[in-house]
């Protein structure tokens, strides 16, 4: 009697997008936990369990699996600033403190998420791409809530003020990272809320 495969029973498009998400997952905790020489196609099939010939059933190379490992994580960050932002009292101030807490809260409660996103994305083509365009996404974001918050802004000023918050925002993500602005989120959010809005 032949046992039932890991697949049996599941439309094709699922088994794909399931082999797919594990992939991604298996992707995340080894370059989380040791960079882009710990992924490689057989190291992130052995993490989750699967056949090679799976692997380019989504992928073409590593470099496209790490983008997309990229992109979901970048999405929860996204979740998670959005859903800070929601429940914050609606003021500028409080907006901007609740995004800047989300965003240092959700890279460093799990060190890999803040390592794929900030820390070690420079460093590799794929993912300082993405980066590139998620930085393009936000600024983009600061200079629309600046004319509606203020309609009256002259245009080069508030693409000026988005440019220095994007930058000052990366930069402080990744000093708050390597551990040099203390552990009290609340304490680091107040300084720079105070050197931005005064």
């Amino acid at each position: 009697m032949s046992t039932p495969t890991r697949w049996a029973g599941v439309p094709l498009v699922d088994r794909r997008a399931e082999r797919r998400a594990l992939l991604v997952e298996a992707a995340f905790a080894l370059f989380g936990d040791g960079g882009e020489a710990a992924v490689s196609v057989r190291s992130v099939c052995r993490e989750c369990g699967l056949n090679t010939r799976y692997f380019y059933e989504s992928f073409a190379d590593v470099h496209e699996l790490l983008g997309a490992a990229y992109d979901v994580t970048v999405r929860g960050l996204g979740e998670a600033v959005d859903a800070a932002v929601a429940a914050s009292d609606g003021s500028p101030r409080g907006t901007s403190r609740a995004g800047m807490v989300a965003v240092l809260t959700f890279s460093s409660t799990d060190r890999r998420r803040g390592r794929l996103l900030f820390t070690d994305a420079p460093a590799n083509p794929v993912l300082a791409e993405r980066r590139a365009a998620t930085q393009a996404v936000l600024f983009q974001l600061v200079v629309d809530e600046d004319a509606r918050l203020h309609p009256d802004v002259d245009p080069v000023s508030a693409r000026v003020g988005a440019a220095l918050f994007t930058g000052a925002m990366s930069q402080l993500v990744e000093q708050w990272l390597a551990g040099r602005l203390g552990d009290d989120v609340d304490a680091v959010v107040d300084h720079a809320l105070a050197r931005i809005l005064g």
